[in-house]
């Protein structure tokens, strides 16, 4: 498309396959889009857009991702505030036909399985390395590694006696994160083998931090717990692509259904004899 839409704090860029979503550096600006700066978002990433009354004279657009597709979104699983949302663009009401003309244009540019959840991360998470400052103790990610150290001042007398905590992405099933906006905010690591053990509350489990008033605000905390997030689909097994040259071929009952199916085409006179033969050709050719 090669056009610019600018809304409040926010601006999108169309390209040809993806949307590029800009976020102001200014002081009206949330602290997580400030921080995200720019998201680059492939149409085949969403599910759909929306057109929505604003308030105080204004419309919004927003694009709604795929399940699955961004690790920035899974990790947040609803709770950002609407002001937060990195897919939402806000424009004056007098621009509201032009809304509508995006929001056309966007969905033309779907991919066929909008409509599906996503079997991998289709937007890039943020790139570690990352930290940030838990009540009870620090949280630093090197892309490989999560590391817990604990604070003296904050962490239970049963993180203490465990000691600081490092965990390999390749023991990860997943993460949870819930808002420090919220009661009860945390980061936790989910082992990728939990052996039925049901974890604790956050501030006795070593594999949570604690957030608290100033502790794991949003800004630090969503895009580190998006980044582990990534990584750890990125190392699971069901992410590792098949070994070159393991290429599943075509099933030979199946090719011979279908030659029947052209025989019967060719029979009735629907297919010459040169497509007969040009379409059995094509068919033998795949075994």
């Amino acid at each position: 498309m090669g056009d610019v839409l600018t809304g409040f704090h926010t601006v999108w860029e169309f390209d040809t396959d993806s949307l590029l979503i800009r976020f102001e550096r200014g002081i009206r600006t949330p602290k997580l889009l400030q921080t995200l700066g720019e998201r680059r978002i492939p149409y085949e990433a969403l599910a759909a857009v929306e057109q929505l009354p604003g308030r105080r004279g204004t419309v919004v657009l927003r694009a709604v991702p795929r399940a699955g597709a961004d690790p920035l979104m899974d990790a947040a699983d609803g709770q950002l505030r609407e002001g937060c949302d990195p897919y939402r663009l806000t424009l004056p009401a007098e621009r509201e036909g032009l809304a509508a003309y995006y929001a056309e244009e966007i969905r033309a540019a779907l991919g066929p399985r909008a409509g599906e959840p996503a079997e991998r991360h289709l937007v890039a998470a943020p790139e570690p390395p990352l930290s940030f400052k838990g009540y009870d103790g620090k949280a630093s990610f090197d892309g490989k590694v999560v590391s817990y150290r604990w604070s003296w001042t904050g962490a239970s007398s049963a993180k203490w006696k465990g000691g600081d905590r490092r965990f390999a992405v390749e023991e990860l099933s997943g993460v949870q994160w819930r808002s420090p906006e919220g009661p009860g905010g945390h980061l936790r690591l989910l082992p990728r083998t939990a052996d039925g053990h049901r974890p604790g509350e956050a501030d006795q489990d070593p594999a949570a931090v604690v957030f608290g008033m100033g502790y794991g605000l949003v800004h630090e905390s969503l895009p580190f717990a998006a980044s582990v997030l990534a990584a750890v689909r990125a190392a699971s097994p069901a992410a590792v692509p098949a070994a070159a040259g393991a290429v599943a071929r075509p099933d030979p009952g199946a090719i011979a259904e279908r030659i029947r199916h052209l025989g019967e085409l060719h029979s009735a006179g629907l297919l010459t004899d040169d497509e007969f033969g040009a379409k059995k050709a094509e068919l033998l050719a795949e075994l």
